[in-house]
């Protein structure tokens, strides 16, 4: 059975509703970066970095999958499938995705703010002042922020060199090092890009792209792997 890998990024979720911090109008409007998403940030203000997630979260929760997670669930029927996000949602696994490696983290998961391995599941509940992990330490969001490691990236790396097939959607391959995947893909991979802008985003080699957006793009493309399997 071939072996698809799929990296995803923000731009597959945005039409499920939930907007990114480079959409002028999102979700990080009124919100400086450097305030909310960086460990400097949260020793700043911690009551401020979680009222700021607090909301992404709620939002997440209500959102639900579009044609494009859904698209990927249907190609589990005929190909190993491994979905490598940079999204912090859920929006793959209720989906139905079965291998999912989440680069950023989880929304949906607090973590100890000492201990990275101290993680629990929260589902859509709210992180306050107060609310500790095991050991007595303060929850955080368990999301990678700017300047932090990222510690799924090796196992990110050793799923894209088995790609038979590697898809790109819903990202511009501007975030490191999850951009930096693409170097990792066989040279005898099939290898495809969905998005809807005319630049190539200078891609190490010839690539398929499909200039759509991800709901449009990836059912599209799916339902040729399936005739083709």
């Amino acid at each position: 059975m071939k072996h698809i890998v799929v990296l995803s990024g923000a731009g597959i979720s945005a039409e499920s509703g939930l907007a990114t911090f480079r959409d002028s109008g999102g979700l990080w409007e009124g919100y400086d970066i450097n305030d909310v998403a960086t460990i400097e940030g949260w020793y700043r203000d911690k009551k401020r970095v979680l009222e700021f997630y607090n909301l992404r979260r709620k939002q997440a929760a209500l959102a639900s999958p579009n044609d494009a997670h859904l698209a990927l669930k249907k190609l589990e029927r005929s190909y190993k499938v491994s979905v490598i996000t940079q999204n912090v949602d859920d929006l793959h696994e209720r989906a139905g995705s079965s291998d999912v490696v989440h680069l950023h983290g989880m929304l949906r998961e607090a973590r100890s703010e000492t201990d990275p391995d101290l993680i629990i599941d929260i589902a859509e509940k709210p992180i306050e002042i107060g609310d500790l992990a095991d050991g007595g330490t303060q929850l955080r969001p368990n999301v990678v922020w700017f300047g932090e490691a990222v510690p799924m990236i090796e196992k990110a790396a050793e799923i894209t060199e088995s790609a038979d097939i590697f898809i790109v959607v819903g990202t511009s391959l501007a975030v490191y090092p999850a951009a930096s995947l693409v170097h990792y893909v066989k040279d005898r991979a099939e290898k495809y890009i969905i998005d809807p802008s005319s630049t190539e985003m200078h891609l190490p080699e010839p690539w398929i792209h499909i200039k759509e957006t991800a709901a449009v793009g990836l059912p599209k493309l799916v339902n040729k792997l399936l005739q083709n399997a």
